[in-house]
């Protein structure tokens, strides 16, 4: 067997411990395709009060009537009436691993979440198709009065804070797919931070699709109080299949005054999964959103993390980046809202494209009248690896006084022959050589993330990279 064999049957063995398929283990699960009778089933099911059975059924008269969207890659071939739109696989939400389902306990156990809460989280919830199977929280952090649920236990437990939040920045009119979330929602985390209280670990959530022609519809609600700091985490995964299962789902985010939030995601849905995701900061006086944003796998993903700098001297970053291969289109980027005076923004975008596959940015400044003094940056670049892949730079920026400062730069290149060459003289291979140059354009991504997520993105590029050269 020669080493490139071995390369080969290394490569694959790294995408099955996340392509992996269970066996359907669900309790119940609504009928395929979407009516009103499908939406009632749903809250009935969940115990839902009045009041969210009510927006669900007019959420859903809002997406038959919405049109999909007018940008990006067309979604007309989607038929919403082939999908499953809620599977449950447990009875309820344990809070250690042995009560959790065997089969569901298995595929988390492959997936490293154990031993990643172990050694470095401060809680971790896990998504197994429309429900959370399992939540867990250190003692000193719930001593500090941090809520950390899955989003149906927050409306249950706490219907004040959810009522006061929840729509409140993404409703279920701003766009078709937020409107399908709304009527289906299912799961999702749900995180206070009170005031003054920091979180030193991160909190993360793992979202696992597993059955085909399925769809996964989580609802995210973070609301940091003033003062304070959490640093959240999501991964997704699925098995892949010829025929593609649907992902939209919603977050919304509230930072107060000088508190500081940090989300990250690492975005590895097989490429059978349509990711149609909306996600919304709202940032106030002296507060700190940032988004982390990886994007690897997915058939085609559509995803704009966006902060609203409401508050004076607010702040908000995007780091991202996309890699797209045969068969893949990644419409990706990120949006800032200045309203505050002194605000300021930092967007930067590493895409590649390889193998034919499409990777775009598409982003949007917009710096409002009252936006004294902001300041914007955004940065975009793009490595495409062969004569067949494609790329695009979308920017919509916007400034409606004359006292701000907006900058915008792009570039699309290739893979330098000189730096090619100079590796490849000390002794690598052509695609050894590739790879490196490849992390050292990702590196403003991957310096982000901690060490252990930081490592495990790496071995997913590479592996993704496999087979790009030569």
């Amino acid at each position: 067997m020669t080493e490139k064999d071995e390369k080969v049957l290394l490569d694959e063995d790294e995408r099955k411990k996340y392509e992996f398929r269970d066996e359907d283990v669900a309790i119940f699960r609504t009928e395929r395709g979407l009516d009103e009778n499908i939406v009632r089933q749903i809250s009935a099911i969940k115990k839902e009060p009045e009041f969210m059975l009510d927006f669900r059924l007019k959420a859903l008269k809002e997406f038959f009537s919405h049109h999909q969207p007018n940008f990006g890659p067309s979604l007309d071939f989607i038929d919403f009436q082939d999908y499953t739109y809620y599977t449950k696989v447990s009875k309820g939400i344990a809070d250690k691993w042995e009560e959790v389902p065997e089969t569901v306990k298995n595929t988390f156990d492959r997936l490293g979440i154990p031993e990643a809460e172990q050694k470095f989280l401060s809680g971790v919830t896990t998504q197994y198709e429309s429900e959370a199977v399992y939540s867990n929280m250190l003692r000193e952090v719930q001593e500090k009065g941090v809520l950390f649920l899955d989003t149906d236990t927050g409306l249950r437990e706490h219907p004040e804070i959810f009522r006061k939040y929840f729509g409140k920045l993404v409703p279920p009119t701003d766009n078709k797919y937020a409107a399908l979330n709304s009527a289906v929602w299912s799961g999702g985390s749900f995180i206070y931070v009170p005031k003054g209280v920091r979180l030193e670990k991160p909190l993360q959530s793992y979202f696992r699709i597993n059955n085909k022609r399925s769809g996964q519809f989580e609802r995210t609600l973070i609301i940091c109080d003033d003062d304070s700091e959490l640093n959240y985490v999501e991964g997704c995964t699925a098995p892949m299949y010829s025929k593609e299962s649907l992902h939209a789902a919603i977050v919304e985010i509230f930072v107060g005054k000088r508190a500081k939030m940090r989300y990250t995601t690492i975005q590895n849905w097989s490429s059978s999964i349509l990711n149609l995701v909306t996600q919304r900061a709202l940032v106030d006086e002296d507060g700190l959103m940032e988004w982390v944003d990886g994007n690897i796998g997915s058939k085609l993903c559509m995803k704009y993390p966006c902060c609203i700098l409401r508050g004076d001297r607010s702040r908000g970053s995007t780091i991202s980046v996309a890699v797209a291969s045969h068969g893949q289109f990644q419409d990706t980027g990120a949006k800032m809202i200045h309203i505050g005076k002194d605000t300021s923004s930092t967007i930067i975008s590493k895409s590649i494209s390889r193998n034919g596959g499409t990777s775009n940015f598409r982003g949007q400044i917009h710096i409002a009248k009252s936006a004294l003094h902001a300041k914007a940056h955004e940065e975009c670049d793009t490595l495409i690896l062969d004569d067949h892949s494609f790329s695009d730079t979308i920017p919509n920026n916007s400034v409606d006084n004359a006292d701000s400062y907006l900058e915008h730069e792009a570039s699309v290149s290739k893979i330098n022959e000189d730096q090619l060459f100079y590796l490849m003289s000390r002794g690598l291979s052509k695609e050894d050589a590739t790879q490196m140059i490849v992390m050292g354009f990702l590196e403003p991504f991957s310096k982000e993330l901690p060490m252990e997520y930081a490592v495990e993105l790496n071995q997913l590029i590479k592996f993704d990279m496999s087979g790009s050269i030569g």
